[in-house]
């Protein structure tokens, strides 16, 4: 990427495939794997860490398959440990493993805590140095041209033993390290001692003369040093920007700062923080606009729900709800954003709610309905909103139920059909699956339908049915599919006779259709029967959606 004359570049090291994967409920398979590299290369990220070939046989296969990808800009990195205490580099099968990766770069993680070096390798603080030097050199000379060394619990062994933790680091330039990473691997540090203890091991490395081994990317003899925190204070991202203003030149992380315990820190914020608060070079220069899409992809192949308030690529990141701050966005954008959401490929979302006021209205559908000066219209909208949140009906999640009431308050939903009756019966028998069936019985024009349909449950066998009754009269309800369903309890002290809230979410078309490409919306019911919120959310959803197309005009 080129930079700008005076512009500081920074690192970006990818650990999503790796330690991304050591966070709870996170799995990624070798196809989502490639398809996240891929995603990362086109990004502009410079080092995606693949994985430890000798952990298990998914890995192992990454580095043989990532060859094929033709990676433009990224280049493929593969974790490993220092050698075992007592046996020779080339003896070890960790050593063995990084090896036959092939990948460009091997990343060595070892010691730095004397803690950890007498109380869980259980070896001398001498030969702790011993393994950190042959590893990388063992590296270096058999497999990559690059080494970097991660200096796992970094930041607590310089306060435990400065003295020692320097000469870990002293030990892998010896070995040919061309990158030091300083990692916080507890998480436990702040941006204040993160920034102190950059400076001093910058300072120290000068003083001293250590010298780096050089890399293609290097233009310097001294070490370059990185970072790699962790979110266990949930301070990781200052950590990185700070130890970055103090020298470092390499950021490690993951996307969405997946990761064990409290995660790693969170790359999309620290990119986004570089380049648009520190004025800083990283990715390629016009990839910033696809970092929520990066992002979301990343959530969706690791099965993971997003954030909705995580900073720049969160679904809220440009959410507004009170009624003074969507008036004041309306007029001046950056008087409630601290920076526009295209830059970072998101959106800005006006929420309705009881705490809006007529601004959220006229903001979200006033050019739609054509009631953007219609005040009156407005408020007696607000407070239907406000009488039905009371209800316990949230519209925030359902965009499509409330244009629904918005056709209500100014008189124009049109009725597609008249409900004479719906019916549910589930019979359950001894040792058996429960067997759900459903009949529905309505008026479209002057025809009388009634049809039976048996489903998994209630809301299957109800969608069965009233589908039955109505795709003859309104053949593009074929392409609405149901994708999500949600169900909470509004006022749990009513326990098993408590209002639910349901949700549905549902699609329109099908991937690769170009004639109804796929889009979502979102309907509501609410009612203390579970059954009939479900059929409010799902007629609700065949409505707005036969208005959408057209039906009935």
């Amino acid at each position: 990427m080129p930079e700008k004359s005076g512009q500081r570049r920074v690192e970006i090291y990818d650990t999503t495939l790796r330690d991304g994967t050591q966070g709870l409920g996170v799995s990624l398979s070798l196809v989502d794997k490639l398809k996240i590299t891929r995603q990362l290369d086109e990004l502009g990220v410079d080092y995606v860490e693949g994985g430890y070939p000798l952990s298990n046989p998914k890995d192992v296969a990454y580095f043989a398959e990532v060859k094929k990808l033709n990676l433009q800009h990224a280049r493929i990195c593969a974790f490993g440990m220092t050698r075992r205490k007592g046996i020779a580099p080339g003896a070890d099968p960790g050593m063995q493993a990084l090896v036959e990766a092939q990948a460009p770069v091997i990343t060595i993680v070892g010691k730095t805590w004397d803690l950890h070096v007498e109380h869980v390798l259980g070896v001398s603080l001498e030969e702790n140095l011993a393994m950190v030097r042959e590893s990388l050199a063992y590296c270096k000379d058999h497999g990559s041209g690059e080494v970097f060394y991660d200096a796992e619990h970094f930041f607590d062994g310089y306060r435990a033993n400065k003295e020692y933790a320097l000469k870990t680091l002293q030990a892998a330039l010896e070995g040919g390290a061309s990158r030091l990473v300083l990692c916080d691997t507890n998480g436990g540090s702040l941006p204040g001692w993160v920034a102190q203890v950059v400076t001093d091991v910058s300072a120290h490395c000068k003083a001293r003369g250590f010298q780096a081994t050089g890399s293609p990317q290097s233009n310097t003899s001294l070490p370059m040093l990185g970072i790699h925190p962790h979110n266990d204070s949930g301070v990781a991202v200052a950590n990185a920007l700070a130890a970055v203003e103090a020298g470092c030149v390499q950021v490690q992380g993951t996307i969405n700062g997946i990761g064990e315990r409290c995660g790693n820190v969170d790359l999309t914020t620290v990119i986004a923080n570089l380049r648009l608060k520190m004025g800083m070079s990283c990715l390629h220069e016009d990839s910033l606009a696809r970092l929520t899409e990066v992002s979301r992809f990343v959530y969706e192949l690791a099965n993971m729900n997003l954030v909705a308030g995580q900073p720049f690529v969160g679904q809220g990141a440009f959410a507004h709800k009170g009624g003074m701050h969507v008036h004041a966005v309306q007029k001046l954008a950056r008087s409630y954003e601290h920076v526009p959401p295209e830059v970072v490929g998101n959106s800005r979302k006006v929420l309705v709610s009881e705490l809006s006021g007529a601004s959220n209205i006229s903001a979200t559908l006033g050019q739609k309905f054509n009631i953007t000066t219609d005040k009156q219209l407005q408020r007696k909208v607000l407070e239907r909103v406000q009488d039905l949140e009371h209800q316990g009906y949230q519209f925030e999640s359902a965009s499509a139920s409330f244009e629904l009431l918005l056709h209500e308050v100014k008189g124009t939903r049109p009725n597609f059909w008249e409900l004479d009756h719906y019916r549910c019966i589930i019979t359950k028998l001894n040792h058996g699956q429960p067997i759900t069936e459903a009949s529905v019985k309505l008026r479209v024009g002057n025809v009388e339908e009634l049809e039976v349909a048996e489903g998994d449950g209630p809301v299957n066998a109800l969608d069965g049915a009233l589908r039955k009754c109505l795709t003859h009269h309104y053949p593009q309800l074929a392409t609405v599919h149901l994708r999500d369903f949600k169900v909470r309890v509004v006022n749990a002290t009513a326990e098993t006779a408590a209002k639910v809230r349901v949700v549905i979410e549902f699609s329109r078309g099908r991937d690769g259709d170009a004639q109804t490409p796929v889009s979502h919306f979102a309907t509501i019911g609410v009612s203390e029967n579970i059954v009939d919120a479900a059929w409010q959310a799902l007629t609700d959803a065949f409505v707005y959606y036969l208005i959408e197309t057209g039906a009935g005009k």
